[in-house]
């Protein structure tokens, strides 16, 4: 026995109502169809389930006693359609970001800003975590979407591009190199280099050294946070080395920036999520504004001299 939804509203819409004419209005069938689905719905469960007369209809005890039974049922039913509607059309929702301690400060928080303007009924998290513990995070589940640099490709982990962005040099008003139409790698190596410790400054160090091995660039002093570096920049301690999605907070230090070239090194960020795993509305609404705010921007274009 397998009744129909069809069929289970009709005997509902009945039951409310007590009249074939209301009943079928509510359905927005005619009478006739919905007696037919009253009578299917009979004839599938062999059993009575209206009384019909000349001036009203009643319930039998089994018709009585599934009323309430298919009323939940539906309710349930709608209720659950209802919920996913809403996650569909962004009505209702939430997505987890997980990002380095830089792009947390600079970047993102004016990407969900506008994103939460665009949609208000989507909450949005964000994580703020050392740049190593990004992937780990979208694998475990704690997160829907991490974005961080390049890294060796990880199990059970997506990777799409988010954007690629030349290494600039930061450096205090009035430094030495501000004079300068053309800053290179090797002009750094007169000055005290404030790096970051671990990947960061490995890969970079790495990348640098099989372009120009002979650049002996060596970091005077090695930190945890580019907020930190910056505030010894910002001290006159030395300079250091970013990417220009770190402006905001570059220009609140009053400091410089500046593209560095010889060479004209690049770092890749991507957007990460579970491989196998499709994201939700609200995570896939988000990377699709996250990629189109980014594209606004221009951020994948050079920096050009100057502040």
């Amino acid at each position: 026995m397998n009744p129909t939804l069809r069929q289970m509203r009709a005997l509902i819409f009945l039951a409310k109502t007590g009249s074939f004419t209301l009943a079928a209005e509510q359905m927005h069938v005619t009478q006739a169809a919905l007696s037919g689905l009253i009578k299917e719905l009979e004839q599938t469960l062999g059993a009575r389930l209206v009384d019909r007369s000349t001036r009203k209809i009643a319930l039998t005890e089994i018709g009585r006693e599934l009323y309430p039974l298919f009323s939940k049922m539906i309710d349930d039913l709608d209720a659950a359609l209802n919920d996913v509607a809403n996650h569909t059309k962004l009505k209702k929702g939430m997505v987890r970001i997980a990002a380095p301690q830089l792009m947390a400060c600079t970047l993102l928080p004016e990407v969900i800003a506008a994103y939460r303007a665009a949609h208000p009924d989507i909450q949005v998290k964000l994580v703020d975590c050392a740049v190593e513990n990004v992937t780990a995070r979208v694998t475990s589940g704690e997160v829907d979407v991490g974005i961080g640099p390049e890294r060796d490709a990880a199990a059970q982990i997506d990777a799409a591009v988010l954007f690629e962005m030349p290494f600039v040099l930061v450096f205090p008003q009035g430094h030495p190199l501000e004079a300068r139409e053309r800053v290179t790698w090797q002009d750094l190596a007169d000055y005290p280099f404030i790096s970051l410790q671990g990947q960061f400054t490995e890969r970079l160090l790495s990348d640098m050294h099989s372009s120009l091995r002979d650049v002996p660039l060596n970091p005077a002093n090695e930190v945890t946070f580019m907020t930190t570096a910056l505030a010894m920049v910002a001290a006159n301690l030395g300079v250091t080395v970013c990417l220009p999605y770190a402006e905001p907070l570059v220009k609140l230090y009053k400091l410089h920036m500046r593209q560095l070239r010889e060479p004209e090194l690049t770092r890749r960020f991507f957007v990460y999520t579970r491989e196998n795993r499709s994201p939700s509305p609200a995570a896939e609404s988000f990377i699709a504004f996250l990629l189109r705010f980014v594209e606004a921007h221009d951020w994948n274009m050079p920096v050009q001299n100057g502040g």
